[in-house]
Parts: structure tokens; C-alpha cells; sequence
């Protein structure tokens, strides 16, 4: 569970977290330097500092308490300032404890508060809030109140508040330079996957330049490579498709022709219609084999799209219904995702008597809805249905058209767009397939 939570608060990003791998244990490493300082040097060498001032106010004290006369005290004062460098005033008697000019005084004053008392065996009154280079000190003396003024520098380390901030400074910079460095490694990889991401949607991302590190020139190479080798590939895919439906649609047609010669029969009309449903079988083998790269991505309306196609399902006798909500234009390829559709639907009404088609969109996805009021299909053989000629007749009413393709090329479509094709159960009792596809290019559907 610990692990599962630490994962979800770091970054997914390659960039943020070669960031923090850089970042992070340089900045806990100069904490830990600065914590130790703090607390072995500069705490320490304050409080030797602290604890030489109240001897020198001592030393003051008792010169004083020896004669306590004004000529006596005037002659400490000027040795006071010179050398030691503390403005003493003696005040009449009074009050030990006069207003702060802030309330809350830093945690190094505890030192030399401490250090005056045990010097001096006596109550100490100390304030170092107040603006400018001096702090205050009152001990009460038989004379009076001894008011004395000493200078930061005598009784505070000024080295620690430096070295904290040559430590942030350092820490800053090595951000910095880390995030341009690592940005400039990044770039090059967030450019190779989105140039895979495009051609794998049957997009042309063009030739750029070589950049990044060793490894990420021999990815980028590497995949021109391969995607030289996939285009030559479908290159000589299209020939052979092309040249195969050359040389089986000529025998076709001659069979055309000499069907059309004969004189009507039943067997003649039984030759034609096995003659029509090889045809289909040939068109839909041809289909599921030329793929999604020979057409662009263009913004298009799906819902008129599934407008034509639902169209073209009720023209045919079947009862197709269709509801749309919203402006459903997105960038897609529009005779593949027409083909993916129609055939969607026409598996639809070939399994059922009503079929509703829906259409919406639903945050960065474009959803269509086919549900028909068929047999439907068990839950356990949803993916077997995608399959290439695949024919679930035991578990749909039985379907002659088409050699089990529709599904297939209705996915293959479907992805190669970003989204998917699913199968549930239908609201109408039979069985549902949604087709998502992303609002935008380079979406990708869960």
C-alpha cells in the first residue's frame, strides 16, 4: 500500500523524474550539511561568543562594585568602549525589565542570556530585536540598573545566515542547470515518440534532425530504419493487391457476362448470387488487408457519417434509428471510420430486428453506441469476436454474409485512430459495440 501511494505521488514523466533524481538527493545532502552546521558550528561558535561578552561585562561589573563612584565609572566606560567595544550607561534603580521592541526574540539569545547569568550570578534582562548594529543588556548592580550596548558581531556568528544562503544558492543553481540540461536530453525522446505515435496512426511525421544522447541517435535511426522497411513493405502489399484484384475480378466479370447470355433459371439465379457473395467475400478480404494508411486524417462530422450509414442500413429494410447530442467534428479518417461504422451497424441488423445508433461526446472521446435486440453474445467470447474470420453462428443467429471480418476491421480502425471498439450487453437485449474515438490527435483511448 506504501509502495502504491509512493507511486502515485511521484512524476510519470521522464523529464520530472530525472529531475528529481538529480535534484532531490543534492538538496537533502546540503540540508543535512546545513543542520549539522547550524547545530555543531554555528550554534557553538555563538555561544563562545556570548559567553566571552558576559565575561567582559563581568570584568566591568566588578571593576566598578570595587570604587562605585562617578569618576571610577567614567574610567570603565571609556575602557568599556575601548577595546572591548560595549556603551555602558548606569541607570537609577528600577525596573529590570523594560518593553522589547519585538516580542519574540531569535533562539541564539537563550545562549547568551544563559552565559550572563552563570557569569554573573545575578538576573539578566537581554533584547536583540530592536533595528541597527547593537543589542541591549540589563543587570541590576548595588547602584542601579547597568545598561549595556554591544555590538552583533561581539555576540552572534554572522558565518551561519551566509552559509545558509550560499547553500539555497548552490541548491538553485543546481536546479537550474539541471532542468536546461535535462530538458535538452528529453526533447530529442518526446520527439521520437510523438514521430511513432503519428506513424502509428498511418501518419507521414517527416524526416528531423538527430539530437540527444548516443542511445537516443540509435533509436531515432533505428526507427527511420523501420519505418523505411514498413513502407516499402505496404508499398509491396499494394502492388499485390492490387494485382490480385486485377486478376480475380477479370474472371468475375467474364462470369458476369455469360450469366447475363443464359436464359433465366433457378440455377442460373442460384450461380448468380454465389457469384455476388464471392465478390463480397473478395471486396472484404481486399479491405481487411489494404489497412488505414492511404488516407489523411481530416476534421469530420461523425455524426453525419453515421447519418449516411444508418441511412444505408434502412434503405435496406432494416429498422435503424438515430439519436445525436452535440458537435461531434474530429480528426479522423473518414472513409475508414465510415467503413468501420457501416459495417458496425450492419452486423447490427443482420443479428437483430431493431438496431438504435447513438452518438455523443463524452469529455476527449467521441462515443458511438450500435445496439440491436439479437441473441447477443456471452461475455466470455466478446474478444473472440474481433478475431479474423471468426463466425460465432452457435451463439448468434446463423449469418451467410461476409467471411467474419466486420469486427475485426472495425477495430483495426478504431485504434488506428487512438480509441477502440468494445462489446457489451444491450439495453435492448442484445448486444451492444461502442466505438470511441479521441477529439484530438495523438488522444489515446483506455
Amino acid at each position: 500500500m506504501a509502495n502504491r501511494r509512493l507511486r502515485d505521488i511521484l512524476p510519470k514523466g521522464l523529464y520530472w523524474r530525472t529531475l528529481l533524481i538529480i535534484a532531490a538527493p543534492a538538496a537533502i545532502l546540503q540540508l543535512i550539511i546545513t543542520i549539522v552546521f547550524l547545530n555543531d558550528h554555528w550554534e557553538a561558535t555563538s555561544k563562545r561568543m556570548s559567553q566571552a561578552v558576559a565575561s567582559d561585562v563581568a570584568l566591568v561589573i566588578q571593576l566598578y562594585e570595587r570604587d562605585p563612584t562617578p569618576a571610577r565609572f567614567e574610567s570603565i566606560r571609556a575602557l568599556a568602549w575601548q577595546p572591548l567595544r560595549l556603551d555602558i550607561t548606569l541607570e537609577p534603580p528600577g525596573p529590570l525589565e523594560i518593553d522589547r521592541c519585538n516580542a519574540a526574540g531569535p533562539a541564539i539569545d537563550r545562549y547568551l542570556t544563559t552565559a550572563l547569568e552563570l557569569e554573573l550570578k545575578r538576573a539578566v534582562w537581554y533584547d536583540s530585536t530592536c533595528p541597527g548594529t547593537q543589542v541591549k543588556m540589563r543587570i541590576p548592580i548595588s547602584e542601579g540598573v547597568l545598561s549595556v550596548k554591544a555590538f552583533r558581531d561581539r555576540v552572534q556568528a554572522r558565518s551561519g545566515p551566509l552559509f545558509v544562503l550560499w547553500i539555497f544558492g548552490a541548491t538553485a543553481f543546481l536546479v537550474i542547470v539541471s532542468i536546461v540540461f535535462i530538458r535538452n536530453q528529453v526533447r530529442p525522446i518526446e520527439k521520437l515518440a510523438a514521430a511513432m505515435e503519428q506513424f502509428g496512426r498511418g501518419e507521414d511525421p517527416g524526416v528531423f534532425g538527430l539530437r540527444g544522447a548516443r542511445e537516443v541517435r540509435g533509436a531515432t535511426l533505428a526507427f527511420f530504419d523501420m519505418r523505411r522497411r514498413i513502407r516499402k513493405h505496404v508499398d509491396q502489399r499494394g502492388q499485390l493487391l492490387a494485382g490480385v484484384s486485377h486478376d480475380l475480378r477479370t474472371p468475375l466479370t467474364r462470369l458476369k457476362l455469360q450469366f447475363a447470355l443464359m436464359p433465366p433459371s433457378p440455377d442460373l439465379d442460384a450461380a448468380k448470387q454465389d457469384l455476388a457473395d464471392m465478390e463480397a467475400t473478395l471486396d472484404e478480404y481486399l479491405t481487411f488487408a489494404q489497412g488505414q494508411w492511404s488516407e489523411a486524417p481530416e476534421a469530420a462530422d461523425i455524426g453525419a457519417i453515421v447519418a449516411d450509414a444508418t441511412a444505408a442500413t434502412a434503405r435496406a429494410g432494416g429498422d435503424v434509428t438515430f439519436e445525436q447530442t452535440g458537435d461531434l467534428t474530429v480528426p479522423v479518417r473518414a472513409g475508414a471510420v465510415k467503413r468501420a461504422l457501416v459495417n458496425l451497424i450492419d452486423n447490427a441488423a443482420s443479428h437483430g430486428e431493431k438496431v438504435r445508433v447513438s452518438a455523443r461526446r463524452v469529455n476527449d472521446m467521441v462515443i458511438v453506441d450500435v445496439d440491436d435486440n439479437g441473441p447477443g453474445i456471452p461475455e466470455n467470447l466478446y474478444e473472440d469476436a474481433f478475431r479474423p474470420f471468426s463466425r460465432l453462428d452457435a451463439t448468434r443467429t446463423k449469418n451467410t454474409k461476409g467471411v467474419g471480418l466486420g469486427l475485426a476491421i472495425a477495430r483495426d480502425v478504431a485504434r488506428s485512430h487512438g480509441g477502440d471498439v468494445v462489446l457489451s450487453k444491450s439495453a435492448l437485449g442484445g448486444l451492444r459495440a461502442t466505438l470511441r474515438l479521441p477529439t484530438a490527435v495523438g488522444d489515446v483511448g483506455e
